[in-house]
């Protein structure tokens, strides 16, 4: 199977399964195609539902996702609106971001 990209709405405690080394399972978002409007519609649609979103490649888009599947995260780091981006490496930098936001 082809692994596709899912977006995936994510809070604190999946962030902390994720650092710890489990794996999460949360109903993720597909984009309509590979354009990038439909890209960011997915990210959107996701960061509507959670501080904070893992894009993850994967072959089952409704299985589990662990870190080493996750290629980036996303969170809002001020109030403008506009989603960060994180490197996989700089979760915990994710996790203290969402902390000190809520």
């Amino acid at each position: 199977m082809t692994d596709v990209r899912v977006y995936l709405p994510v809070d604190v405690e999946d962030l902390d399964r994720l650092l710890a080394g489990g794996a999460v399972q949360v109903e993720g978002y597909l984009a309509a195609s590979d354009d990038e409007e439909d890209e960011l519609a997915a990210l959107e649609s996701a960061a509507d539902e959670a501080p904070a979103v893992a894009v993850a490649e994967v072959d089952d888009p409704d299985g589990p996702v662990t870190l080493a599947d996750v290629e980036a995260l996303h969170t809002a780091v001020d109030d403008s609106g506009d989603l960060a981006w994180f490197a996989p490496s700089e979760l915990a930098a994710v996790i203290a971001q969402v902390r000190s936001a809520s």
